[in-house]
């Protein structure tokens, strides 16, 4: 077979690493994959197969009107077959479904080709499978992206070639096909995208917590707890699992990992871990060294949780390898993630912070602890089936009105009312979201977006929304 070229830098790839991965190439040649979604991740999927041999068919619920005219371009030079807005009608002849993160796997066509004898995978193990790369995997239910970046900026400050993927927004099969055996891809990973993995197998793993979120699709805690196991299902006792000693559900998993287990902790000492000692965040080593990293009014990012994803990713990164200096200088200069926490500018001595990655009621609790003075919150969206009375029962002393939107707005004022907070406000977007709470905002007081709620409804995806919020507090200042 000729030399492949990684998707995104075109540089020649030597697939011959190990007879493993070069079998995993060679087995998907001439296979007949169906592509689920064609969002980042699904399109970056079937270039990948299409460079791989595979013929390749692709599946959107979106109209053909309604996809980008350059892909199906795209798509068409290749002789691939579409399926927009219509099921597929090959499910008989399938030896592969990749399935988009976003898409239920017992949907009908889907669970058909299974019953057909199709495996059915996501992009990340199709990535790890023909990738020669590291892995670094980080999940839970919040404190992902903020965490995934942060290690990746440890990793590139000690000089390793690392690529930061995953749910993140950066496809890992788009730079999986173009790494080497000494490169490391720091990997965001959901729920979603490990509940379709089978031999993915991460160097160091990671749970930062785990609460309720998108019981529409796991149906019971339980579920979503055993979907963020799948993350460290392959590991061997060669393998580090870090892991929350401070969050119940996320330490019940332990018991079920053969890996190596290094908890982190922002309340007790650990005699192995990363933990805060005397204001210090500190790393207690196999040896049995207490190594110091950092005072924790070092850090830059705000909050109790940011302290807990400053935690995790020193132990992530410790264990992986990297120095302590190395890592304490990353601490105290990393300032966050875009739409997590985010400033956005102020008018009239009112600050307006754009948390749109808040897509659930722990994480919007989160934002609300980590504010000072008084919150005009903007919240509301897609319905993942949450349940908001510990969301607003974090309100006391904190928020001070309460501005909703979307489909949740109805059921989210609904529960505030049973537990007595009225000052309540419906907007029909969020441009009048943002002039209402200026409006209502005194100076000295932030207008806090933080959802609590997917964006699907009104946006494809948060940041959307939080760009849509930024926006609009620039109009303010005009």
């Amino acid at each position: 077979m000729d030399d492949y070229f990684c998707l995104m830098c075109n540089q020649p790839i030597d697939r011959l690493n190990t007879k493993e991965r070069r079998d995993n190439v060679n087995q998907l040649e001439t296979k007949r994959i169906l592509v689920v979604g064609m969002g980042k991740s699904g399109i970056a999927a079937t270039q990948a197969l299409l460079k791989l041999g595979a013929a390749v068919s692709v599946y959107d619920r979106k109209e053909e009107d309604q996809i980008d005219m350059q892909l199906i371009q795209f798509l068409r030079n290749k002789n691939v077959t579409c399926y927009f807005g219509e099921e597929p009608d090959n499910t008989n002849e399938l030896d592969m479904v990749v399935i988009s993160p976003g898409v239920p796997l017992d949907t009908g066509f889907v669970q058909k080709a299974k019953d057909a004898g199709a495996e059915v995978i996501g992009e990340l193990e199709i990535a790890y499978r023909v990738g020669k790369g590291k892995y670094v995997a980080i999940t839970g239910t919040n404190g992902k992206t903020t965490t995934t970046t942060l290690v990746g900026e440890i990793f590139k400050n000690s000089g390793r070639k690392t690529y930061v993927v995953g749910n993140v927004g950066v496809a890992v099969i788009s730079k999986a096909l173009c790494t080497t055996e000494d490169d490391w891809l720091v990997t965001e990973t959901s729920s979603f995208q490990l509940e379709t993995t089978q031999q993915f197998k991460p160097e160091v793993s990671a749970l930062l917590n785990i609460t309720p979120d998108h019981m529409d699709r796991h149906k019971t805690l339980e579920n979503y707890a055993q979907a963020k196991a799948m993350i460290f299902k392959n590991q061997d006792e060669n393998q580090y699992f870090v892991a929350n000693y401070d969050d119940e559900e996320s330490w019940k998993l332990v018991k079920q990992c053969k890996a190596r287990v290094v908890p982190f902790s922002r309340k007790a000492v650990l005699s192995l871990g990363c933990f805060v000692l005397d204001g210090d965040i500190v790393i207690q080593n196999e040896k049995g060294q207490c190594i110091d990293i950092c005072g924790i009014d070092e850090l830059k990012i705000p909050g109790a949780h940011n302290l807990e994803n400053a935690l995790a990713a020193a132990a992530v990164s410790y264990f992986a390898g990297i120095s302590p200096e190395v890592i304490a200088k990353t601490l105290r200069e990393f300032e966050g993630v875009e739409h997590r926490l985010e400033f956005s500018g102020e008018v009239d001595g009112i600050r307006f912070v754009n948390d749109s990655k808040g897509t659930n009621p722990d994480a919007s609790i989160k934002a609300i602890e980590a504010m000072k003075g008084n919150i005009i919150l903007i919240a509301g969206g897609y319905d993942k089936g949450s349940d908001y009375e510990e969301f607003i029962n974090a309100f006391p002393g904190k928020v001070k009105q309460l501005i909703l939107l979307g489909k949740t707005a109805p059921k989210i004022k609904e529960t505030a009312e049973s537990l007595g907070f009225t000052n309540i406000t419906i907007c029909k977007d969020m441009d009048e979201c943002v002039k209402v709470g200026y409006k209502l905002a005194s100076s000295g007081d932030t207008v806090l977006l933080s959802p609590a709620c997917a964006s699907w409804d009104m946006y494809t995806c948060f940041e959307q929304r939080g760009e849509h919020f930024k926006n609009c507090v620039r109009d303010l200042e005009k």
